[in-house]
Order: C-alpha cells, then sequence, then structure tokens
C-alpha cells in the first residue's frame, strides 16, 4: 500500500501543490493536470471492457489498470483504476479524453506522438497540436524522474492496442 505522501516520492514534486515546480509548465497547463489528476470522469471500471491492461511504474509504485471498449476497431470507451502521483494520473486522464471514440490506429499514432514528445523526438507545438491537453506534458521530458510517470498509461495503452 502505498503511503499518502506517495506523490511527495517523486524528484522533489510534493503533491498537486507542488506542481509549480514544473518549471517551464505555465500556470494553465499546472492547473490543467492538477484538474486532470483530480477528476474522477474516467476513474472507473468499464461494464463490459474488451481488453484490460496493468501498467506499473516499478520506480515509485504508480499502477494503473486501463480498460477499454473497442467494437469494430474504434474504442468505443475508456476508463482506469489505480494509484499514483498527480503527474501519471493526469496524463492517464488526458490520454482516455483524446481515445475515446477514436480508431484503434489513431489511438496508436497519438500514443507514438506523446511518447515521441516526452522524449524530445518532435518539439513543434504545430506538429503536436492533435495532442490537444496532453500538451500539458510536453515539458515532463525536462524531469528524467517524472517522465515513467507521465508516459505509463500511454505505453500501457500501446501495449492492448
Amino acid at each position: 500500500m502505498l503511503s499518502n505522501n506517495h506523490a511527495d516520492n517523486h524528484a522533489g514534486l510534493g503533491g498537486i501543490g507542488g506542481l509549480s515546480g514544473l518549471g517551464g509548465l505555465d500556470s494553465i497547463y499546472t492547473e490543467l493536470i492538477a484538474e486532470h489528476s483530480r477528476s474522477m470522469e474516467n476513474r472507473h471500471h468499464l461494464a463490459l471492457p474488451t481488453v484490460a491492461q496493468k501498467g506499473r511504474n516499478p520506480s515509485c509504485g504508480d499502477e494503473i489498470t486501463l480498460e477499454l471498449q473497442v467494437e469494430n476497431g474504434v474504442i468505443k470507451d475508456a476508463a482506469f483504476t489505480g494509484i499514483g502521483c498527480a503527474i501519471s494520473q493526469a496524463s492517464t486522464s488526458i490520454m482516455i479524453d483524446l481515445i475515446k471514440g477514436e480508431p484503434v490506429e489513431q489511438a496508436r499514432h497519438l500514443a507514438d506522438l506523446f511518447l515521441k514528445m516526452i522524449k524530445g523526438e518532435i518539439t513543434d507545438d504545430d506538429e503536436l497540436e492533435e495532442l490537444d491537453e496532453a500538451l500539458a506534458l510536453k515539458n515532463i521530458s525536462r524531469m528524467p524522474a517524472r517522465v515513467k510517470c507521465a508516459v505509463l498509461s500511454w505505453r500501457t495503452l500501446l501495449e492492448i492496442v
């Protein structure tokens, strides 16, 4: 079981209040991350998932279970359960908002694009525009200890689609 101070174990980022320590992220992005990390909209079990996959970040203990309802190659619904820091929870919530209603191929494309953004392989905001709110996590690439938190759900998605 993780302590209530789980988020404090991440590279000096003390919970949601400590998100201001994200350096280059402006206050709008910081608030967006905080809102998604607290949101319960995508945090639940699906009634009829067609696929489910656990993802774990062993370096800090973040754990999610991603559930998808895929019909005819389209992600009809998606949700997650789990525990983790504000970054991992926000990243998962944002990802789910992006992939709901999308063809599986588009979900894969978005995951690949997100991972390239985090790795710093793509930095042009015009190329990254389709990531929408996930752009709020762009500067995580400058914080190596947090990269695994941000990419956990996206890598988990690629394992099941």
